[in-house]
């Protein structure tokens, strides 16, 4: 029978020793006893699973509104590729799996109907009011939003899993949460999801971009590491079918982005002289890393992305449109919020008025934005 105690023990024995192990956690906000056959780590996990906030993820934009068709990515599919890779680097260098996969599951939880369209929307609205930052609210839903357990608001989730939704860090993300030591480095499978959140959105956007016809193979030609996996596969496989040849490349560019990070990573460890999580957190920099070639070469196709799908004129509209839906939910709910739900009438009591609001918003998924825009705004559509 292998209980959490014996898990814990085939952690200490094969982890590296500056992985972040079961046993030696900060604990939770709540003492509870722990379950007797689940890691605290793989208890989060379960946690994050079975919220609201994850489910909810299904109907949130990662780059196209859920309506525009149900081949593209959204938070949720994200998330779990995210997940994925996640576990996989984390494996490789005899990482704390669990705690990666925990992370990766969470990282998301605080994004806002819309996509970063809707988030820009509730940081200038909320400017005034305390601000809005995507991983404060992820934090925010699992210390306090979620309701299911009757001894706790929130879903008491770990002290590492906790300070790593707060650290989380990206082009778009760059929180300041003080409970957390922000001096100190993230731990490795924190420092492991941002990267795999990278290379996840790098490679579904260029797939999810062809396929709504954003930009073409041809444009793609431009990026070095495009040319360099289209090469790869036609030496590998020969002639394939379009669709097939675009599949394979990206499966190439996401097989080469983790095994450089991987690799990377260990030279890393190995130059620092890393031993402990403590050397880890006290690091200057981050250890988890591409090497400079590939990081480059990321930055050129993500400069392309940027270019070409995110500042295309369709997407430049849904942008633009979600924009608005966020801004006059969140006026006419603060002008008059007896318009909101009786429980969140009362949230307003406790958490204010503007807080509340945002939290009621930034809970939404598009479609029942899109719903709440219509039940208020079109007069002939029930309320």
């Amino acid at each position: 029978m292998l209980t959490r105690e014996e898990l814990e023990k085939r952690e200490d024995s094969y982890l590296a020793s500056y992985a972040m192990k079961s046993m030696h956690t900060r604990g939770r906000v709540h003492p509870e006893d722990e379950h007797p056959y689940r890691s605290v780590y793989q208890r989060d996990k379960d946690r994050i699973i079975h919220s609201t906030a994850f489910r909810r993820l299904e109907y949130k934009t990662q780059v196209f509104v859920n309506h525009e068709g149900d081949y593209y990515r959204t938070r949720l599919t994200h998330t779990l590729e995210v997940a994925q890779i996640s576990r996989g680097i984390s494996r490789a260098l005899c990482l704390n799996e669990d705690l990666s996969e925990a992370i990766a599951l969470a990282h998301d939880l605080g994004h806002t109907p819309f996509g970063h369209s809707g988030e820009d929307a509730l940081r200038i609205l909320m400017k005034n009011h305390g601000g809005f930052e995507h991983n404060i609210q992820g934090l925010r839903v699992v210390d306090i939003l979620e309701k299911r357990y009757s001894q706790f608001s929130g879903l008491n989730l770990s002290w590492e899993v906790r300070e790593s939704i707060a650290k989380h860090k990206s082009p778009y993300d760059n929180p300041y949460v003080s409970q957390f030591e922000t001096n100190k480095q993230p731990l490795l499978e924190a420092q492991i999801v941002d990267l795999a959140d990278s290379i996840a959105y790098d490679n579904h956007d260029i797939d999810d971009s062809l396929k709504a016809g954003l930009i073409t193979e041809c444009d793609l030609e431009e990026v070095e590491l495009w040319r360099y996996a289209k090469g790869k596969v036609k030496e590998q496989y020969g002639n394939l079918n379009k669709d097939m040849e675009k599949t394979h490349a990206i499966k190439y560019l996401i097989d080469l982005e983790v095994t450089d990070l991987i690799e990377h990573t260990q030279l890393m460890i190995e130059k620092m002289k890393i031993k402990t999580t403590n050397d880890v957190q006290q690091s200057k920099e981050r250890l988890v890393s591409s090497s400079p070639e590939i990081s480059k070469k990321k930055l050129e196709l993500q400069e392309f992305l940027q270019q070409n799908a995110y500042n295309h004129y369709r997407v430049a509209r849904m942008a633009d449109k979600a924009k608005r839906f966020v801004e006059e939910l969140f006026r006419t709910f603060v002008k008059n919020p007896m318009q909101l739900p009786p429980e969140y009438q009362k949230w307003i009591e406790e958490a204010g008025l503007y807080q509340g609001v945002c939290d009621y918003i930034a809970g939404m998924t598009d479609r029942f934005a899109q719903d709440e825009y219509l039940k208020l705004f079109y007069p002939y559509e029930r309320v």
